[in-house]
């Protein structure tokens, strides 16, 4: 199974990416269940008292994904997922407290012994400002509350994440010039860029203007 996992931080354009991947390849498309988190609003209002609760339903509904994936019919596809599996440590590390991060890495060792490895993570990079831009301009009702901060906290996670990240090959891209929806030139140099990615990290800086 060829296995592409697409990510970066909120607003960064994952999901966008994953499906004209998808697309392209006549691949599986794998899509991560954010809106049927029922703590999520609840979450962004009020960080510290709902992250556990948070946490722990998109680990548990990203190993359920995941381990959909074992499945031997799928043994000769391409599969395309707009998230990674490990990322879900960032995110733990970032929001829980010590005795709720204890806890969490008790589950998270069990969950994640069976997760299937992909065959090259694709790490989407935008300054916080634009992250911001993206995310308001989508206008995802459960997003408004998001303090600019966290997202702050969250893009610095994800670069210090991906620095020392080595169980896949990982191609780094800056978004911020790159429009991968509405110019098919764009999109198809960064899926060369994708394609020739299979081993080590490679930083890819685009040469479109995008939008």
């Amino acid at each position: 199974m060829r296995y592409i996992c697409i990510e970066g931080p909120i607003g960064v354009g994952k999901t966008a990416l994953a499906e004209r991947l998808a697309e392209r390849l006549g691949a599986r498309l794998v899509k991560e269940v954010v809106e049927e988190n029922p703590f999520l609003d609840k979450f962004y209002g009020d960080m510290q008292n709902w992250a556990l609760q948070t946490q722990l339903f998109f680990l548990l509904a990203r190993h359920k994904q995941q381990r959909e994936l074992l499945q031997p019919e799928l043994f000769n596809e391409t599969v395309v997922c707009d998230y990674l599996f490990d990322k879900d440590r960032v995110f733990a590390h970032l929001n829980l407290t010590e005795h709720e991060l204890a806890l969490y890495d008790r589950i998270y060792q069990f969950v994640a012994q069976e997760i299937p490895k992909p065959t090259v993570v694709v790490y989407l990079q935008a300054r916080v400002e634009v992250l911001l831009a993206r995310i308001k301009q989508r206008a995802r009702q459960f997003e408004a509350a998001i303090d600019p901060e966290y997202i702050a906290e969250l893009a610095d996670a994800y670069n210090h994440f991906f620095m020392h990240y080595d169980e896949a090959p990982v191609l780094i891209v800056n978004t911020e010039r790159l429009d991968f929806v509405a110019s098919r030139e764009d999109f198809e140099d960064l899926f060369r860029a994708i394609d020739e990615t299979t081993a080590g990290r490679r930083f890819y800086s685009p040469r479109g203007k995008g939008r």
